[in-house]
């Protein structure tokens, strides 16, 4: 059979006619129209991944075709993989990546790209299988390939393409031979179509996804479309399998035969991303190709101002997700894409925006057979125009719309058939322009079933919905309650935040606030955290690198580090976080009353699926737990539980309930008893610490003894406690910032980072002015201040003791002068000699909180190795602290705080975090540094979002707080 070529316009303009064709606007030529994607039918193939032979050129030499005809001699070339990024492999000898946000590391002169140009140029050899039809056609198909290809078989050229993210297929029937086939590519790093790709990722140039050779029988489908929609009032789907080429359509478990274009109405269980029901169907074509298709019956409509699925208000909890491996780069492989998958749905989150262009196809199948909604992006971006005033933006420009109506249809024939896809997404940091309105048109013609998304068009004139990035809670209120400022039309549409909590180190805090408001407002359909993985490569002397590491001229540094997860793929307490805010069962209730509230928060399913316990606790530790009866809640419904009789405790022990929801049944993306939500319900708080009192201190030549200790008895510092020694025990109020407290340049609100550097709180210095002993107390007064301020904390360290061996510190610090900036922290540091390598306490757990983002901290008795309580973000920086912590016990020493408080231990100060670039610059010392914070800052979302509520900004005020210190038992 002969395949049609690409249809769409193509552009020819005279004053590019002496452009080459990598700097010509024109999406490519030679291939053959793009159509749906399916893992595999029976008509043969071949994979051509594997090993080939590569040349890399420092410049683009469009006149030297010599090396794709036949017989070249390649012997002084490199070995390659395929699929793979040429500056990933060699060991630097194939150049080096670059990470750039929105700039592009070029000229900014579309449609030209500079002369150095590096350009790869692929080869590979193979032979055909012996059972290789002789009648029928043949295509030659590329996955991706950043950012132009230019392709010949056996010296004859096919064609060449742009549109890095998208398939290209080449007919090649005539051209193969059983032995010897010599198939070359010609790669250019820099094309026109890297205008169209500035995506906020490294750039990464090769053949990045797979090359295969692909039989197609006489009378095979060019392309065929699974349109299977759901009545959600008759519980009936109705099915209709659009084939170029006719054929049958064959569906078992329904009793479906029919022929291909036939539509046939029945009952089936509607595909949701909670439930996601596949039906397993063929397409048998007339030259008797079987193609397998899977079918999930889902209706998506915009109705009322709400996004419905089914009939049914979805709410996102969603990711973004770029493709990416710390090894590897965008080449990523089918296992790892399912571990993600796997890793988000146990996470709780259901939703995901394929940011910024459509992801490898096998994605999209897992996220049909596992459950996740999409939006599935366009590979579109223009981010870098806006810093000329979107000057010459191609979306803007006519003569681009080829390009960019070819992307459009590139995405949806070849993604049309999954269930999964709920939403177009037209692109992403592209401004406006006709183009986008004329993919839209392109997209609404070929497909009216799914509704169109574009976060760059405030007027929302070629959109379903309204879409925005970063807003604060107070924007978001405004929207939900229909009060936002915008055209009418708009304001009808339901409301997603496409890009929000921006996951960059330390955070994102603040997701509890904005998961209540996408819960409390029917218009607010959720969000899209950014986003999923850090992108750090993997690096020798780094461990990981980020933007400038490679030497590159421009550069925006750990910007590129912004995911839940860490480059190896380890949660960060960031998904932790966000799994606990976006539960989909609400546990609450009040524990002295015996009484626990259950409220479904799933869009479709019920709660049959899960089995309830208690547990009792007491000090952290469980004495009694036993099952829950909780009823089968539908979606939305609420249930009071009676909790059983408490068993006693002792007097001033903290007591709570601990009630878990886990799966009754392993499914396919997890284990029976895999926790998916909890909520814990206060009995009894634990009684206040009394100040150890009684003993006196003594003086004895240089030192002061009170109690266990001994102090300097000139400055009054802590020398030792018992047998530990301590060091340097003093009010400490600086932390390494975090990217959040940093901030970003483009940003008009306080950005803390700076202003706390500012006023000078990484450089404070202490002065004595008394050491006084009097009344059983020994009080030692100072003076916290930074050079060049004349505003200060008065601060007076109280230490009394008892008989008993207990030491008891309070600390009263009253604020002096004008202070303009909250504090980062509020709390007393001390050193403990290197041996104190591990940590039990009573509090929250078991990783690190902070005030706006300590929802999945829970109460417990926990403990951990010191190293193990750092979290290890690829730029390092604040982290570590345990939040609501009654007591600890490290080195020896046992600690209880009056009231609770924040913990962190680590083998470095805070100025060494703050000094270090990477993970390998932290260099443990001979001491552990301890830190015992009376309050923290909060960590907010302003690496490119807000910054922390009010509510969590350690504003600047007298604080009285203790810490008693004994032996630890």
């Amino acid at each position: 059979m002969s395949l049609p070529e690409v249809s769409l316009p193509q552009v020819s303009l005279p004053e590019e006619s002496a452009l080459p064709h990598y700097e010509q606007v024109s999406p490519g030529t030679g291939g053959v129209a793009p159509r749906s994607w399916y893992a595999a039918s029976d008509a043969k193939s071949l994979s051509l991944n594997g090993p080939w032979r590569f040349r890399l050129s420092a410049t683009a030499d469009e006149h030297d075709e010599s090396f794709a005809r036949p017989g070249h001699d390649t012997s002084g070339w490199a070995d390659l993989t395929v699929p793979g990024h040429w500056v990933l492999q060699g060991d630097g000898a194939h150049g080096s990546p670059a990470y750039t946000n929105t700039v592009y590391p070029f000229p900014v002169d579309p449609p030209r790209v500079p002369t150095e140009n590096p350009t790869g140029d692929h080869l590979r050899v193979f032979d055909l299988p012996a059972d290789w039809p002789a009648s029928g056609a043949t295509v030659l198909r590329f996955e991706g390939v950043e950012s132009c290809a230019r392709v010949w078989l056996n010296g004859e050229e096919l064609g060449e393409f742009k549109g890095s993210r998208l398939p290209h297929e080449f007919a090649v029937e005539g051209l193969l031979r059983t032995e010897g086939n010599v198939l070359a590519v010609r790669v250019h790093q820099w094309s026109s179509g890297s205008y169209l790709e500035d995506q906020d990722q490294w750039w990464l140039p090769g053949i990045f996804r797979e090359v295969t050779l692909l039989h197609r029988p006489d009378g095979a489908d060019a392309d065929f479309f699974v349109h299977a929609a759901y009545d959600h009032r008759t519980a009936e789907g109705t099915l209709r399998v659009e084939a170029s080429a006719g054929g049958r359509v064959t569906v078992p478990e329904l009793g479906v035969d029919v022929a291909a274009g036939e539509s046939v109405t029945l009952p089936v269980e509607p595909w949701t991303a909670e439930t996601p029901r596949l039906y397993a169907g063929e397409l048998a074509t007339p030259g008797g190709e079987i193609i397998p298709f899977r079918a999930g019956f889902r209706t998506v409509v915009v109705e009322d101002g709400v996004l419905k699925v089914n009939g049914k208000r979805i709410l996102f909890r969603g990711v973004n997700r770029h493709e990416f491996h710390p090894e590897h780069g965008r080449t990523v492989d089918e296992e790892t894409m399912r571990h993600d998958v796997l890793l988000m749905k146990r996470h709780n989150i259901n939703a995901v925006r394929t940011s910024h262009y459509p992801p490898h196809p096998a994605f999209l199948d897992l996220c049909d057979e596992l459950g996740l909604w999409v939006i599935d992006e366009c590979d579109l971006e223009t981010h870098g125009f806006t810093h000329e005033g979107w000057n010459r933006n191609p979306v803007d420009d006519e003569r681009w719309t080829p390009a960019l109506l070819d992307r459009a249809a590139r995405m949806v024939e070849r993604d049309k058939n999954h269930a999964s896809v709920v939403i177009w997404s037209l692109g992403n940091e592209c401004g406006t322009g006709a183009g986008l309105t004329a993919m839209a048109g392109l997209i609404r013609d070929r497909d009216p079933s799914r509704p169109l998304h574009y976060e760059g068009d405030a007027s929302c004139a070629d959109t379903d919905v309204y879409s925005r990035m970063y807003a604060d809670h107070a924007e978001v209120e405004r929207i939900g309650r229909y009060e936002d400022e915008g055209p009418e039309a708009r304001r009808r549409l339901p409301f997603i935040l496409c890009e929000y909590a921006h996951a960059m180190g330390n955070g994102p805090g603040g997701l509890s606030e904005y998961q209540r408001l996408f819960e409390k407002y029917d218009r607010l359909q959720g969000g899209f955290v950014w986003e999923w993985i850090d992108h750090g490569l993997a690096h020798e002397r780094y461990g990981y690198a980020y933007g400038g590491d490679f030497g590159e001229e421009l550069h925006d540094g750990n910007f590129v580090c912004d995911g839940l997860l860490f480059p190896d793929r380890t949660p960060s307490p960031g998904l932790v976080e966000y799994k606990k805010v976006i539960e989909p069962v609400l546990i609450e209730g009040d524990g002295t009353a015996g009484t626990v509230r259950v409220t479904n928060r799933h869009d479709f399913a019920d709660l049959a699926a899960l089995a309830f316990t208690w547990s009792y606790e007491v000090d952290g530790a469980p004495v009694e737990s036993g099952p829950l009866a909780v009823p089968t809640l539908t979606p939305g419904e609420s249930a009071d539980v009676k909790l059983p009789a408490p068993p006693d405790a002792p007097r001033g022990a903290h007591t709570q309930w601990t009630v878990r929801a886990a799966l009754a049944d392993g499914t396919a993306w997890a284990d029976r008893g895999h926790v998916v939500a909890w909520g814990q319900l206060p009995v009894s708080g634990r009684q206040s610490v009394a100040p150890a009192n009684g003993a006196s201190p003594v003086r004895d030549a240089d030192v002061i003894r009170l109690g266990p200790a001994v102090f300097d008895a000139r400055t009054g510092e802590l020398r030792t406690v018992g047998q530990v020694p301590v060091a340097g025990v003093r009010l400490d109020v600086w932390r390494a910032p975090t990217d959040n407290d940093n901030g970003a340049d483009w940003q008009a609100d306080r950005r803390f980072g700076p202003l706390w550097r500012a006023a000078g709180l990484h450089r404070m210095r202490h002065r004595l002015d008394q050491v006084a002993m009097e009344s059983g107390v020994l009080t030692v007064r100072t003076r916290v201040a930074p050079a060049a301020g004349q505003y200060a904390l008065a601060t007076e360290y109280r230490w009394t003791a008892d008989d008993a061996g207990r030491l008891t510190l309070t600390v009263s610090v009253t604020p002096e002068g004008d202070w303009t900036v909250p504090l980062p922290r509020l709390g007393v540091r001390l050193g403990l000699p290197s041996s104190a390598t591990h940590a039990r306490w009573l509090g929250g757990g078991p990783g690190e909180a902070y005030p706006d983002t300590h929802a999945a901290s829970q109460i417990g008795l926990w403990e951990a190795s010191v190293d193990a309580l750092q979290t290890p973000y690829v730029r390092p920086q604040e982290n570590g602290a345990r939040a609501d912590v009654r007591r600890v016990e490290i080195g020896g020493l046992r600690i209880d705080g009056e009231p609770e408080f924040w913990f962190t231990a680590r083998r470095w100060t805070s100025e060494h975090l703050d000094a270090a670039g990477h993970r390998t610059d932290l260099v443990a010392g001979d001491t552990v540094w301890v830190n015992l914070d009376h309050a923290q800052h909060g960590i907010g979302s302003q690496s490119c979002g807000p910054g922390p509520l009010p509510r969590y900004v350690l504003d600047v005020a007298p604080a009285t707080f203790a810490f008693t210190f004994s032996a630890a038992g």
